[in-house]
């Protein structure tokens, strides 16, 4: 597949994008670009359903909205602002130490730096193309399991591991789609190309797809 095939498919993607449910952390980052919130958000997010997301990012910013804050909240009232999500009483852990490093050793500003922010605790390369991309508008590929899968199975690259697959995006992918790339195969991926058996029948990019690994499809 060349980048003319995928211009075509962004274009497709962001008329059909209107249609679906926006991601829960995108949706946060057009309100209010704070990149704390966004950090936070996104590792709460983290094998969590948007809907659970929001409501416990919602509970948690109410009471803490700062790393200062958030720092120092006990860690059991942390587990019950943010339950239920996911691994909620690591993850109560995670941020408060998050926080914690952000406050004491970056004077309270979430670095703006993948590599900086990949040292904080719970932190990978998609919550750090994230927080970069979201919360500073800064050139960034997040990839997470949706942009990994579909781009091979659409035959744009062909990679073993979503980091290889963010390395091979930097190197192929207009840059111009950088950004936004997450946020149309997420959406493509939630409602249409499952892992398994996905709908090609109404996806609306099926004719530009080599439909790479699909035994099955709808």
């Amino acid at each position: 597949m060349d980048n003319n095939k995928i211009r075509k498919i962004v274009e497709i993607l962001r008329e059909e994008k209107k249609n679906w449910k926006v991601p829960i952390v995108t949706l946060m980052s057009q309100t209010e670009k704070d990149p704390f919130k966004i950090l936070i958000a996104t590792v709460l997010s983290l094998r969590t359903k948007d809907e659970v997301t929001a409501e416990a990012s919602k509970r948690l910013f109410s009471v803490a909205d700062t790393p200062e804050k958030l720092s120092k909240l006990p860690e059991k009232e942390i587990e019950k602002l943010i339950y239920p999500v996911g691994f909620y009483r690591r993850k109560a852990k995670t941020v408060k130490e998050i926080a914690r490093i952000i406050a004491d050793e970056y004077n309270g500003k979430v670095p703006s730096d993948i590599d900086e922010l990949l040292k904080l605790p719970g932190v990978g390369r998609k919550t750090a193309n994230l927080v970069v991309t979201l919360g500073y508008g800064k050139p960034g590929i997040c990839v997470d399991t949706h942009v990994h899968r579909i781009t091979n199975r659409f035959g744009y690259v062909k990679t073993k591991t979503p980091e290889e697959t963010e390395m091979i995006l930097r190197k192929k992918l207009p840059k111009e789609f950088w950004i936004e790339i997450n946020d149309l195969l997420v959406s493509l991926g939630q409602h249409i190309c499952h892992p398994v058996s996905p709908k090609c029948s109404l996806c609306p990019v099926s004719k530009y797809c080599e439909k790479v690994g699909v035994k099955r499809s709808r």
